[in-house]
């Protein structure tokens, strides 16, 4: 049960991220700003109807393929309940419940039926296209059993909500401190939906009702917002103040490294109020100072309902939301008092706990974690993360799904005690928690699709090595890392200066990856002309996508990555001119792609460009000369 309620938590993201736009577009059509009222309405289209947009967007997020026609199934389960039930009992109105039970039956009968097979005379009606004739046929009998059921159940909802809007500071101080509390687990998202979308109503100047607490507030009632407004003293102040006492904690020599993360991970709380990369490079180190960090969130709440202080968001309390909605606010200065006073509140408790029970907060990890983590690779970073990360994970044999949220990757696998926390982190992960014994939570940040989607695509082909992967060599064609048993040989003569440059040692690249040899032996050049050619004899067998890379075997077996520059991938292929393709046999020489060096020193880190044999096993790499060297010249470097 707590594995599906994460899942809805998960599936609740696809309809609250339209949220932001619909509180965007009612905010600037009012009369306090542009008074467009065409803008107000496209906004409230969104609002008005987000009992399907729910339907869709959880079944979408359920079906275990993310198919359209799981979204499709949510929908016809939405219009079947609610046309129908209203036959039985004119007064029922489920309102978002009705899309959220839509969206769990459509994406659970999707996942249930989309590969049935029938005889061939009925065949067309097989597969997906049997889903929504399933769900129409089970959403009609359960709205002929809630049509009966449903008003008693709305009493217990109503009663509930009536009890939470009507307690006062207690009951917005609990909300505050189980929005926080539950966090780690995704079940915030739960208790949002309810408090957000549903609890309270209000009859706005068109006569239409509306309920919940943001759709309450943006359509002006003077008694909504007090479940919203302790937020913004926390998400602006409280923990960009935590950020602080985590850098002032951090070890004298590594408060360079970190500053750059907590200044951009505080900038981005205060800003747009999206909190989770602070909370989670804390929450898993110490229940004491999450807990707290709950229990203030709590106190913030209860102060700003005493202060009588009424403010709201479309997305999250962050600055954008507090200018945005200022005019529909009461008293929202006071905010700025209470997030000044909560900061330093923060800074003190944290910054004593942190010291106090010597937490190993971000800059104050002991040697041994920091050795090689949370590096960034050369080539396709995602790629390789997600290749360490199945890995830690115990391989692609102890994982069974992959699922994700907005940070953190929602993980089904078969023995929790083989996921290697260790190995998470140094590959970037900030945290882990075991649910269970077959349910874990990796927090990765706001990239979690993006290394999702490649872990996926990885699984399905079992996980082979990628280009360039630390620390192994890399098959290029096959795709797998191996270690090479064979000796691979290059003689003097068949190898040349790819580039006009000036060679230097491997351990003087400014990366730690290539620096270390982590990649496998080399050398770096500096270059200064603006071709680089084929350094041997041999074959194309990878080029990256960004076209910074390039992998080639020899004739003799021995691979080669030529890698233009240092963070080259974040240029996406700027600066890059290709000259060969994959699988093209090229001769010592060849030109391979041409490089705009001026565009490339002014937007990159630098143009170092290491020169990496990724599968010499047992064998030297003697590199015979240094400093200038024309493209072309050989007698560079020999392997033995």
């Amino acid at each position: 049960m707590f594995n599906f309620l994460q899942r809805i938590g998960k599936s609740l993201m696809f309809p609250i991220a339209t949220l932001p736009a619909a509180a965007l577009l009612v905010r600037f059509g009012q009369p306090d700003l542009l008074d467009w009222p065409f803008l107000s309405a496209a906004g409230g289209g969104i609002l008005d109807n987000l009992a399907i947009i729910f339907a869709i967007g959880i079944a979408f997020g359920l079906a275990h393929d993310s198919n359209g026609g799981a979204a499709l199934a949510g929908a016809i389960a939405y219009l079947v309940l609610t046309n129908s039930i209203v036959v039985i009992n004119d007064t029922i109105n489920m309102g978002v419940f009705a899309g959220i039970l839509s969206g769990i039956v459509g994406g659970l009968l999707y996942n249930k039926f989309y590969n049935v097979k029938f005889p061939d005379w009925l065949a067309f009606f097989g597969g997906r296209r049997f889903v929504p004739i399933i769900t129409a046929a089970t959403m009609t009998v359960l709205a002929g059993i809630l049509g009966y059921v449903w008003p008693y159940i709305q009493q217990v909802i109503d009663g509930a909500g009536d009890w939470v809007l009507n307690a006062g500071m207690l009951g917005v101080g609990a909300y505050g401190f189980l929005n926080r509390l539950l966090l780690p687990t995704g079940l915030h998202h739960v208790i949002n939906t309810i408090v957000w979308f549903d609890f309270g109503s209000y009859t706005n100047a068109a006569g239409d009702v509306v309920r919940g607490e943001i759709n309450r507030f943006l359509n002006g009632d003077p008694t909504a917002g007090p479940f919203l407004s302790g937020f913004f003293p926390i998400m602006m102040f409280g923990l960009p103040a935590a950020c602080l006492a985590m850098y002032m904690a951090a070890k004298k020599e590594r408060k360079a490294v970190v500053g750059g993360m907590f200044i951009s991970i505080a900038f981005t709380s205060f800003l747009t109020g999206i909190t989770e990369p602070i909370e989670f490079s804390f929450m898993f180190l110490s229940p004491v100072l999450y807990v707290t960090h709950a229990l203030l969130t709590g106190v913030a709440m209860m102060i700003a309902f005493a202060l009588d202080i009424r403010h709201g968001f479309g997305f999250s309390a962050g600055a954008i939301d507090f200018v945005l909605n200022y005019g529909l606010a009461e008293n929202p200065l006071l905010l700025l008092v209470i997030g000044l006073g909560m900061g330093v509140v923060y800074f003190f408790i944290f910054y004593f706990l942190i010291i106090k029970l010597d937490l190993k907060t971000p800059g104050r990890e002991d040697e041994d974690d920091m050795e090689n983590g949370n590096t960034e690779f050369g080539g396709d970073e995602t790629d390789i993360k997600a290749y360490h990360t199945i890995d830690a994970l115990g391989g692609t044999d102890n994982i069974v799904a992959i699922d994700y949220c907005t940070t953190r990757l929602r993980m089904t696998v078969k023995d929790a005690d083989r996921v290697n926390e260790k190995e998470l982190k140094r590959y970037g992960a900030r945290g882990l928690m075991k649910i269970n014994k077959t349910n874990v939570q990796v927090v990765i940040g706001t990239t979690v699709e993006f290394l999702a989607d490649a872990m996926t695509k990885r699984m399905a082909s079992g996980n082979p090595a990628p280009a360039a992967a630390p620390g192994q060599s890399v098959d290029f064609e096959a795709g797998a890392g191996t270690e090479e048993q064979t000796a691979k040989q290059i003689l003097a003569k068949d190898f040349a200066m790819p580039v006009d440059g000036k060679i230097i040692p491997l351990n003087e690249v400014p990366d730690e990856v290539f620096a270390q040899g982590m990649m496998g032996q080399g050398f770096g050049i500096v270059p200064s002309g603006n071709v680089v050619c084929s350094p041997v004899d041999g074959k194309i067998v990878s080029i990256f996508p960004t076209k910074h890379a390039i992998g080639l075997e020899t004739d003799t077996g021995v691979e080669v990555l030529i890698h233009i520059g240092l963070d080259t991938v974040n240029l996406k292929g700027e600066g890059f001119e290709l000259l060969v393709e994959d699988g093209q046999l090229v001769q010592r020489g060849d030109a391979l792609v041409n490089i705009d060096l001026a565009y490339i020193e002014a937007n990159a880190p630098s143009t170092v460009t290491p020169v990496i044999f990724t599968n010499l096993s047992g064998q030297k790499l003697d590199v015979l000369k240094q400093g200038d060297q024309k493209q072309g010249q050989t007698s560079i470097i020999q392997i033995q």
